[in-house]
């Protein structure tokens, strides 16, 4: 194995907690979205001749990961199966119980009301909001026009405020 190659395969493993937290939030469930990433670190393994040094791997890999998980939801649309809630796995550390309860049943909440979001609402989410890419970085992952990413951010965040206060939102399907 060379260098490049070896660098390449740490550079990959150091990105895995936040394909991780990217993989949970688009398929709502921990299960799946592990599976979305060995998938994704699969595909990017395969390929690693097509990833241009000097680039940005979270952004390639979050790609990988998008356009996987659009082949998954074809694939279940044609075999009807319905999406599993996401489990609860939430592990707050605190010093104080009460704060470690409080603040894992908010996040809790705040992944259950995701899951009620659109697939494009969450992904933009998850990508601004949790992974912390810029709106030029996310369009680019998605292939979206920054204003798209925009309207879709402050569509998703107006809908988990309004799913947090108790209103209840038909998830649209699309």
């Amino acid at each position: 194995m060379s260098h490049g190659q070896n660098r390449f395969r740490q550079d990959l493993r150091a990105v895995i907690p936040r394909l991780r937290r990217f993989g949970h939030a688009l398929t709502g469930s921990p299960d799946d979205g592990d599976d979305l990433v060995q998938e994704a670190l699969e595909k990017a393994l395969a390929r690693e001749d097509q990833f241009q040094p000097g680039t940005r791997l979270d952004s390639w890999l979050y790609k990988i990961m998008q356009n996987a998980w659009i082949d998954r939801k074809r694939t279940d649309s044609r075999r009807r199966k319905v999406m599993q809630p996401m489990e609860d796995e939430v592990h707050a550390i605190s010093e104080d119980g009460r704060t470690s309860f409080d603040a894992s049943i908010t996040l809790r909440q705040v992944r259950e009301m995701m899951t009620r979001l659109h697939d494009d609402e969450r992904a933009v989410l998850s990508l601004v909001s949790i992974e912390g890419l810029t709106y030029r970085q996310a369009s680019d992952v998605l292939e979206i026009p920054i204003g798209t990413v925009m309207s879709r951010l402050a569509r998703a965040r107006g809908k988990l405020v309004a799913l947090l206060d108790g209103n209840d939102l038909v998830r649209q399907e699309g």
